[in-house]
């Protein structure tokens, strides 16, 4: 989920040519964040609920009841309206766009705000990749080409110990540390903030 992509992540990418069409490697000589092989965008339109997150400057704000609901646009571009929870209760709003950079997989895209530097032109680097869907549509990792932002998504807000096993697998099989992403409060989930590791 992007809440607001911070900007030097998309500087990061630009200047590192990490897209995986470069064939460069991330930090510590990972290969980038790899796509879906195929992402059908009907399904993933919607709401979805951010279960865990990577803490990033721009979402420590939201206490709560973090979402992000898609809309199609147009071929190219999904409208992508992210909400929060504010620590002071207060509900935290920012309306963007997504545009599609891999026409192959349809998993990779350049999501930006009107406002934000580094984010408000609708064209891009890829900073926002699928890199894991269910097949049912349930649930999905998000990140970054350099695994600077990461994100569990799921369709329910809450979330069973089966599933959250399943999903620290995945996220360590996506090469991200289990133990730096934590918890976000969702109705009828998880309560408190906690490294997803120990979820």
């Amino acid at each position: 989920m992007i809440w607001r992509t911070v900007g030097v992540i998309a500087a990061l990418s630009a200047a590192l040519g990490s897209s995986t069409a470069t064939g460069s490697t991330a930090p510590g000589g990972r290969q980038p964040l790899a796509p879906v092989e195929a992402l059908d965008v009907g399904r993933y339109l919607g709401v979805w609920n951010q279960v865990a997150a990577l803490p990033q400057p721009y979402n420590l704000d939201c206490a709560r009841n973090t979402t992000a609901d898609y809309q199609l646009i147009d071929a190219n571009n999904i409208r992508v309206e992210n909400t929060c929870i504010s620590w002071s209760g207060a509900t935290n709003r920012i309306i963007g766009n997504a545009r599609v950079n891999d026409p192959v997989t349809r998993a990779q895209l350049h999501v930006s705000f009107p406002g934000v530097p580094f984010q408000n032109s609708l064209d891009g680097p890829t900073n926002y990749i699928v890199t894991f869907i269910a097949e049912d549509y349930s649930w999905a990792i998000v990140g970054d080409p350099l695994r600077f932002s990461g994100f569990v998504l799921s369709r329910s807000p809450a979330v069973d110990p089966a599933r959250w096993g399943e999903i620290r697998a995945v996220v360590a099989d996506r090469g991200y540390d289990p133990c730096l992403l934590l918890t976000s409060p969702t109705p009828g989930g998880a309560t408190d903030i906690r490294p997803l590791c120990t979820a």
